[in-house]
This record gives structure tokens, C-alpha cells and sequence, in this order.
């Protein structure tokens, strides 16, 4: 799948959200739709910054936010790629902190 395409799926799926939490459905997280929508804005940034790095396998890393926390989870093929995803992800707006649980395969 090429870059563009990644960036549109991503947007897609970032609209499609924004959509079904403003329509008036709940989250089911107790979360506000407002900090829902903020964190599906982050996670789908996160995301897409990690598909246009070269440094980093976004099909490698998994990427939640809750409440402007972000969860990074996946295998890296080493520190410096697990370092790098961390620092994309602290670097996009809203982001509180970052808890970088990747994995450096062996």
C-alpha cells in the first residue's frame, strides 16, 4: 500500500469516528465525546506520521489514546526505531504523555 494511500485509509477511519461519536452515540468508555474525538484526532496523527517516517514500521506498532495518553505497543527492529516512534508520537498536538511499551525484536 503506498503512503498516499495509507494517509487517505487513515483520514477515512479518523472521519468515519468523528462521525459515530458526534451522531450521538455513547463511547462506552465513560469518556466525553469531545476527549473521544481528540484522541481518535491523535491517534490517527500518530499513525500517519509514523507512515510517512522512514525510521519507522507503522505496520509494526499499534498506536491507542486515552485522555491525550498514548499507548505504543509492536515490535521494533531496534532501540533507535522504538525511540523514534516515541518521539513522533510526543511531538503531535494534544498528546499528554507517551507510555512506549514496544518491543525490540532479537
Amino acid at each position: 500500500m503506498s503512503k498516499l494511500s495509507t494517509r487517505n485509509l487513515f483520514a477515512a477511519i479518523a472521519l468515519s469516528s468523528a462521525l459515530v461519536a458526534v451522531s450521538g452515540c455513547s463511547t462506552g468508555s465513560g469518556r466525553s465525546v469531545g476527549a473521544y474525538v481528540d484522541d481518535t484526532v491523535i491517534t490517527t496523527t500518530v499513525k500517519t506520521r509514523f507512515a510517512e517516517a522512514k525510521e519507522v514500521d507503522a505496520t509494526s506498532i499499534s498506536v491507542e489514546t486515552i485522555n491525550g495518553t498514548v499507548m505504543l505497543r509492536g515490535i521494533a527492529k531496534n532501540a533507535q526505531e522504538k525511540t523514534q516512534a516515541e518521539m513522533i508520537a510526543r511531538s503531535v498536538e494534544g498528546v499528554r504523555s507517551v507510555n512506549n511499551r514496544i518491543d525490540i525484536s532479537s
